[in-house]
């Protein structure tokens, strides 16, 4: 399994983002997927997590109206739109094969991606 992820960056609060997750060495479109995230002097926090077939998708109360999960089977990668930042959400982020935050692999296999909100 490895899963490489990308997009992040140091943004302003109020600003977006959209993180990238490409998938190799298991047959993507077959299992549910999810973002985490872990913010320094804390434990991993599930963030959304999408169906296999895209059919449902499911997020954090924190991050509800704000983020989007979507997922490219054709293409094997997963996305996060990330809207409205808060200095909060500063974290690396990461993906995982998993639909919620009971089933999420932990820890997650890839290096993440950072993501700094900050004014």
């Amino acid at each position: 399994v490895q899963l490489l992820e990308s997009g992040g960056g140091s943004v302003e609060p109020g600003d977006s983002l959209i993180l990238s997750c490409a998938a190799s060495g298991f047959t993507f479109s077959s299992v549910a997927m999810s973002w985490v995230r872990q913010a320094p002097g804390k434990g991993l926090e599930w963030v959304s997590g999408i169906s296999s077939q895209s059919v449902m998708s499911y997020y954090a109360d924190s991050v509800k109206g704000r983020f989007t999960i979507s997922r490219d089977n054709a293409n094997d990668t997963l996305y996060l739109q990330m809207a409205s930042l808060k200095p909060e959400e500063t974290a690396p982020y990461y993906c995982a094969i998993g639909a919620n935050q009971s089933t999420v692999q932990n820890p997650p296999p890839g290096q993440g991606t950072q993501v700094t909100v900050s004014s």
